[in-house]
């Protein structure tokens, strides 16, 4: 069940300018799940990643900027967030369903497990909160491979019988 929903809408979102030193306190760097507001089930995970990033060759048809047929796994959908504390703010959020940017701001709980992300027009009381919950490490193992922060160690080569045998 999971793979079908992480296909759908994986993306890849990148934070700028920390201006709190990384360390003192959660981050919003990590694996995060949303759920759908009418179905209450599991409907997108998102990859927040500290800095720019590489190019992970990111298919946005309704994209009107440079994420314009750039595909859904892997694409950037948040930008230019700026990190005070567990605040983010002055940033953007894509909706790659209709190419629609709307401003954002995210603040990440205490505990650092939700991470409550509002987007809105104009101002932010002309919004609508998310709530993301963050996924346990070893989710990052479901992700594509060249998305994962992460990458599991490589395995030891196996010793065939005959190897075995003679230790």
């Amino acid at each position: 069940m999971r793979a079908k929903y992480l296909m759908i809408a994986a993306a890849l979102l990148s934070l700028v300018s920390t201006s709190y030193a990384v360390g003192t306190e959660p981050s919003a760097t990590g694996l995060w799940q949303s759920v759908d507001d009418d179905t209450h089930q599991p409907n997108a995970w998102f990859l927040i990643r500290d800095g720019g990033g590489e190019d992970p060759n990111v298919a946005c048809d309704k994209c009107a900027d440079d994420r314009r047929n750039k595909p859904w796994m892997g694409l950037e959908i948040i930008r230019g967030m700026k990190r005070d504390g567990m605040k983010y703010t002055d940033g953007t959020i894509l909706d790659p369903r209709d190419g629609n940017i709307y401003s954002a701001q995210m603040t990440l709980t205490p505990d650092g497990q939700t991470l409550v992300v509002r987007g809105y027009l104009g101002i932010s009381l002309l919004g609508k909160n998310q709530y993301w919950t963050r996924l346990p490490d070893t989710a990052f193992n479901e992700i594509d491979p060249k998305f994962n922060p992460n990458p599991p160690a490589a395995a030891a080569p196996r010793k065939s019988k005959q190897d075995a045998a003679k230790h």
